[in-house]
């Protein structure tokens, strides 16, 4: 019996489905699970189940108890954001999945982002969400000790993203690790850890987010980089327009920063360090966007981030000012 067959038997004992009849689709959405959907004619289901070898060119292994570590990361923020979390219908730690309801009307954030469709207003939303779940879980040592996944974190994030990036660029890689070990030795809030349009959906009244397993009581900077970088590195998308992508930033940032009364002095300056690492990790780490195919946008982006890591330049709207600047160059043909 497949896996899958597994978890349809599962669901019928359970009651959530009819004892025959359903159809199984996989479904898009990321490397790290196998998720399908379920259909028995009356009912839809999503299904997600945790692998342990990711699916990319790298090898990339991890530890299948982040299945758990989601499941607690939406109970817990649905205790304050409920509109913005799944509802997770049952879930089976021998078979190690958990099914969740199907968001039939909802749009995938990245899609529309891929598709042209920018408003800034939903960057705010995103933005405000992030600052919401931060500010209201930050301190918290009983939050710290359910999420003390920094062993998880290091194998989803930091090996992958920054340690795999500073062995493939010399130059840069003491800076690269000692940021790494910063950033692991950093307990500040509870963290998403991958916080970004792809597991962002958007229904007609809520937006919902995904895809919570890298969830960590850590460094909230690394979730505000991560979702800027993806507003930056998609202004490759459309150089014409990219001003529009560009404008996501500021539009998530200012929301986020509205969430605290008063936030840390330093918090730009880590957010800003963070996302010129992640922009070359997702050139040359283990999970390279899949929408960068060309030499010269690749290029473009180790450039931008050689130019400014070894000066220190974290202010996030300095970067994105100079970003522009670079994208300009490449519309007119020159080196800025």
């Amino acid at each position: 019996m497949t896996r899958i067959e597994q978890i349809e038997n599962d669901l019928v004992q359970c009651g959530l489905l009819r004892a025959s009849g359903s159809s199984v689709t996989p479904m898009s959405g990321g490397v790290s699970s196998d998720i399908y959907l379920i259909d028995d004619g009356k009912r839809r289901i999503v299904v997600k189940q945790a692998l342990d070898r990711l699916k990319v060119k790298d090898d990339w292994q991890v530890d299948v108890s982040r299945n758990v570590t989601e499941q607690r990361f939406i109970r817990h923020v649905s205790g304050f954001l409920p509109r913005s979390m799944p509802r997770i219908l049952h879930c089976n730690a021998e078979l190690n999945y958990f099914a969740m309801e199907y968001l039939a009307h909802s749009k995938n954030w990245k899609s529309m982002l891929m598709a042209g469709d920018v408003d800034s207003d939903l960057a705010r939303q995103a933005g405000g969400m992030l600052g919401t779940i931060h500010r209201k879980t930050w301190g918290d040592p009983s939050l710290k000790r359910q999420f003390d996944t920094t062993r998880s974190f290091h194998a989803l994030r930091t090996e992958p993203y920054l340690l795999t990036t500073a062995a493939r660029h010399p130059p840069l890689s003491k800076q690269i690790k000692d940021e790494a070990r910063r950033l692991e030795e950093t307990r500040r809030c509870l963290i998403h850890g991958d916080f970004s349009p792809k597991n962002i959906m958007i229904g007609s009244d809520a937006m919902v987010l995904l895809d919570c397993e890298v969830a960590w009581f850590g460094e909230p900077a690394f979730d505000a980089a991560f979702l800027f970088n993806h507003f930056l590195l998609k202004t490759l998308l459309d150089r014409g327009n990219y001003h529009r992508y560009l404008s996501l930033v500021p539009a998530g940032w200012d929301s986020y920063r509205a969430c605290f009364p008063k936030i840390e002095p330093d918090m730009e300056q880590r957010t800003g360090r963070l996302l010129l690492m992640l922009m070359l990790a997702r050139v040359d780490g283990k999970s390279p966007v899949e929408y960068l195919e060309d030499d010269l946008s690749r290029q473009v982006v180790r450039d931008f981030v050689y130019s400014l890591l070894p000066r220190r330049i974290f202010a996030v709207d300095e970067i994105c000012s100079l970003w522009a600047q670079r994208i300009d160059a490449m519309e007119q043909g020159t080196t800025p």
